[in-house]
């Protein structure tokens, strides 16, 4: 266990800020759960009608479990389980047989398993530059309702969620605190096996961006790159996802990248079957005060800070700025960028994946993984060890990796105590990067979010006229016609999540990438996101406050000098920008429709700023806590 005294003053200096700043709003939070908590189980408050209904389809055996009567003895615990399945998308299509599966753990366990309801999962991969993308980070808050429907029912003492990519993870966190008096374990599905490399996939995608190779060709290397079942396999956010949650304690250890195929994926899901049983209210009276693991108490302000530095030693999505930022605001705590900056000048770079190296996430696994990562971490006094997790107490447990008996049943044994692949994964005296490569910028456009890790240091610092466009297509439209063959700042504006829900950018990045091999100093500057896409190309992302709240990025105009300085963490521009009104527009409700965008205009209407996680619950979830601690 890492001492207190061996802890990191940043990172133990930054933990301390974000308890006392989160004082008021977590203790509120734990009063409700805890309140919660003590009407177990809740589904003894139902009334006989409700109850009823509530495992009316269940068998025989499990009924008289529920109710706690016949030969079962005393009422046995009831786990929810939650899906993000289906067989479109290759990272959930290994779900479909979990729940069955899932079930028989628990029973095996002396619980009962409901399957309580299914959450949407759309792909960033499929809808980039399409309308459907303007609905991807919305969708987060769309599965932490639907979470939190599916849990309504007062009938569960534990929960278990299956979800992997990008905004569904998220969600799901979101939902599950909703209930934070339930014990809750997510359950991965693996990253398909490694096809197409990454670097080879990139390149193909710039060069037909050139129009040097074909659609065709194209269409080749991507089917290359993305052939088989599981997580795509470059360090995006959906394994960025997978990383945080194991950090977090929310996986069981070493869970996260085991192909779907291995034994020891099928052995790791019962074994989360079996955990969560062992952890709810209803457990053995013996080890009850030890086991009762409610997912509220683990995400405390260690927790979090332990997650951002995981993302920042690692290179992670940027998406992530947002996403860690409402998850902790959904337990009470008061993450702001602020403390991802500092920890970045404390946290060195351990990874080199695809886009911030050639590897992918298969290779990350057998250099080390997640073991060796968090093991380093918590050498280096970075980690907060001091932690409840599902595994139960301390974040050493996570240094240990799963094993496979001949009985097919887990053992966890020590980790790697020494990279591998000093290429792929490196301990932290030995970093690829003293700093997480994250930083903040500030200045008169505004504040936003770069990642450097991936950047050649001789483009950290980028001065140059704008190019000012209202979307995607316009941009690749000028880059078409050749009028983009000069130094620039190419500025994205209206992007934002109140402007069109803040699709990612994908499509610019081989056309960047065109004009910076030809040897211009170019950049972006937006308030839409980028995640694991920025790459080469210096890019200045979630701009706020936004363009369709007036913020300063709507007053630039073509040719004004703006310079994005990762070094001096500014983002500035040498245009007076007083007595200026905004240009451009973002589209009105009238417009923004179509693909099912009008059935979001709520949403876009209350969503709040990316520096809050550019969320719909925020205010709200501010406002309860207020209310529960006046």
């Amino acid at each position: 266990m890492v001492s207190e005294q061996r802890i990191h003053p940043t990172v133990a200096a930054v933990t301390e800020r974000i308890a006392r700043r989160s004082a008021a709003t977590r203790s509120a939070y734990l009063e409700r759960i805890r309140a919660a908590a003590s009407e177990k189980p809740a589904r003894g408050q139902l009334g006989c009608a409700n109850f009823a209904h509530g495992f009316a389809a269940c068998s025989p055996s499990e009924k008289l479990s529920l109710r706690g009567t016949g030969p079962q003895g005393p009422v046995k615990p009831n786990v929810a389980i939650v899906s993000s399945y289906n067989d479109m998308l290759s990272a959930h299509q290994p779900l479909r047989t979990y729940p069955e599966q899932l079930k028989a753990a628990v029973a095996a366990a002396g619980g009962v398993a409901q399957f309580a309801g299914g959450v949407p999962a759309m792909c960033d991969g499929i809808t980039q530059g399409r309308a459907g993308m303007e609905l991807s980070l919305f969708s987060r808050d769309v599965v932490a309702m639907a979470a939190a429907v599916a849990l309504a029912h007062d009938m569960f003492d534990g929960a278990l969620m299956l979800g992997v990519c990008d905004k569904i993870v998220p969600g799901l966190v979101i939902g599950a605190l909703s209930f934070g008096h339930l014990p809750t374990i997510f359950v991965p599905a693996g990253p398909m096996s490694s096809g197409l490399p990454n670097k080879e996939k990139a390149r193909v995608r710039q060069r037909f961006a050139e129009g040097k190779v074909s659609r065709e060709e194209l269409l080749d290397a991507e089917a290359g790159a993305y052939h088989g079942i599981g997580t795509c396999t470059f360090y995006g956010t959906a394994n960025t996802n997978q990383l945080v949650m194991e950090v977090l304690g929310l996986h069981l250890p070493g869970a996260s990248f085991v192909h779907p195929d291995q034994p020891l994926r099928k052995a790791l899901t019962d074994e989360a079957g079996r955990r969560v049983a062992a952890t709810t209210s209803l457990g053995d009276p013996a080890s009850l005060m030890r086991e009762y693991t409610p997912i509220g108490e683990v995400l405390d302000e260690k927790a979090w800070v332990n997650a951002v530095v995981a993302l920042l030693a690692t290179g992670g999505s940027t998406n992530h700025t947002l996403h860690l930022v409402a998850m902790a605001a959904a337990a009470g705590i008061t993450l702001t960028w602020d403390d991802f900056a500092e920890l970045s000048t404390a946290v060195p770079l351990l990874t080199r994946m695809y886009p911030n190296g050639p590897a992918d996430i298969n290779h990350f696994h057998a250099a080390g993984g997640t073991a060796f990562l968090i093991g380093t971490l918590l050498d280096g006094g970075l980690l907060n060890e001091d932690v409840r997790t599902v595994a139960g107490d301390g974040l050493a447990r996570y240094r240990r990796e799963p094993r496979l008996t001949d009985d097919g049943s887990i053992v966890w044994v020590d980790g790697p105590t020494e990279s591998l692949d000093l290429d792929v994964l490196r301990p932290h005296d030995k970093p690829f990067a003293p700093d997480g490569g994250l930083r903040m910028l500030h200045g008169d456009l505004g504040r936003a979010v770069i990642k450097v890790s991936a950047v050649d240091p001789s483009h950290h610092v980028v001065s140059a006229p704008a190019r000012v466009f209202d979307g995607q297509a316009d941009f690749l439209a000028a880059f078409e016609r050749d009028e983009l063959n000069h130094d620039l700042i190419a500025v994205l504006r209206y992007q934002g999540p109140r402007a069109n829900g803040m699709p990612e950018l994908h499509k610019l990045i081989p056309a960047l990438g065109v004009l910076q091999d030809r040897g211009h100093h170019v950049a972006l500057v937006t308030d839409g996101r980028l995640s694991g896409a920025s790459g080469k190309i210096p890019a200045a992302i979630h701009c706020t406050p936004e363009a369709a709240v007036g913020g300063p990025i709507a007053l630039i105009r073509n040719g004004d000098i703006v310079t994005v300085d990762a070094v001096a963490g500014t983002l500035t521009t040498e245009a007076d920008l007083s007595g200026r009104r905004p240009e451009g527009a973002a589209p009105s409700d009238a417009e923004w429709v179509g693909t099912g965008r009008e059935l979001f205009t709520a949403l876009r209407a209350g969503v709040g700023p990316a520096d809050l996680g550019a969320g719909v619950f925020g205010a709200v979830a501010a406002a309860a806590f207020d209310g529960a601690s006046a």
